[in-house]
C-alpha cells in the first residue's frame, strides 16, 4: 500500500526508476536486463518509458515482497492471490501506531493547552475547574485522537459514508456521546456541544489523514476529499 501511494504521488515514477539504474550501475553489475517492479507502482511507472530509459524491462511483480521467491520459481508467473490486495481487520491495525505516534507529538501541546484554558471561567481562575474541565477536555482529545487513528481504521469497511472525513467525524460525535453520557449533565448544553464538536474534527482530521494508508482510495479521490 505504501508503494501504491508513493507511485501515485509519483515518488516512485519512471524517471525515479531510471534515475536509481543509472546512479547505481546496475547494468556493470547484472548481466540480465530486467526490473521486477510491485504490481502497486505501476501507477507511477510505465513499463515503456522505462525501457527507453535505461534499457531495462520491467517485470510486473507480486502486491507483497514475501512472495517474489514463489513469483522467481515459477518462472516469473504470478498466481491470482499475488495479484489480489487485501486489507483485513489486523492489517489495517497493523498501521495504526504510526497513525498515533504522528500525531502524539502536536497532540502534547493541544492538552497542555486546553487543560490550562479550562481553569478560566466566571471567577477568571479556578483550580477546581483547571482539575474538573482539565480533566474531560484531556480525556475528549485522548478519545478523539484514538477515535480517527484506531477505532475508525478497524471499524473502516462498516461505518457509514465513502469519504474518510465523514467516517472519522461520525466515529468522533459517537464517542463523544458516550463521553458527554459518562461525564456531563444533561444542563452543560454549551460544554455537550464544545466537546462533541472537538472530538468529532480530531477524528475527522486523522481519519483522512489514514486515506494513503489504503487501497480503498485514489490520488483524485483523496484531491477530491481534501478541497
Amino acid at each position: 500500500v505504501n508503494i501504491w501511494c508513493a507511485a501515485g504521488k509519483k515518488n516512485f515514477s519512471s524517471e525515479e526508476v531510471i534515475h536509481q539504474v543509472k546512479t547505481t550501475g546496475l547494468e556493470q553489475v547484472v548481466s540480465h536486463r530486467k526490473l521486477i517492479l510491485p504490481q502497486l507502482s505501476a501507477t507511477g511507472v510505465s513499463a515503456l518509458q522505462v525501457k527507453r530509459g535505461c534499457g531495462f524491462e520491467v517485470v510486473w511483480g507480486p502486491i507483497r515482497a514475501r512472495e517474489i521467491k514463489a513469483f522467481l520459481s515459477a518462472g516469473n508467473k504470478a498466481e491470482k492471490s499475488m495479484r489480489l490486495v487485501t486489507f483485513t481487520f489486523f492489517e489495517r491495525l497493523v498501521l495504526t501506531p504510526v497513525e498515533i505516534t504522528q500525531a502524539a507529538k502536536p497532540l502534547f501541546g493541544l492538552l497542555l493547552f486546553l487543560f490550562i484554558m479550562s481553569g478560566f471561567g466566571p471567577s477568571v481562575f479556578s483550580l477546581t475547574g483547571l482539575w474538573n474541565r482539565g480533566l474531560i477536555a484531556t480525556v475528549a482529545v485522548i478519545l478523539g485522537v484514538l477515535s480517527g487513528t484506531v477505532l475508525t481504521p478497524a471499524l473502516l469497511p462498516w461505518v457509514p459514508f465513502r469519504t474518510f472525513s465523514l467516517k472519522g467525524a461520525l466515529t468522533g460525535f459517537v464517542l463523544g456521546l458516550a463521553l458527554i453520557g459518562f461525564f456531563l449533565s444533561p444542563q452543560d448544553i454549551l460544554s455537550s456541544l464544545a466537546l462533541l464538536l472537538l472530538m468529532a474534527t480530531l477524528s475527522s482530521y486523522l481519519a483522512m489523514n489514514f486515506t494513503g494508508c489504503t487501497p480503498y482510495t485514489s490520488p483524485s479521490g483523496v484531491k477530491k476529499e481534501m478541497r
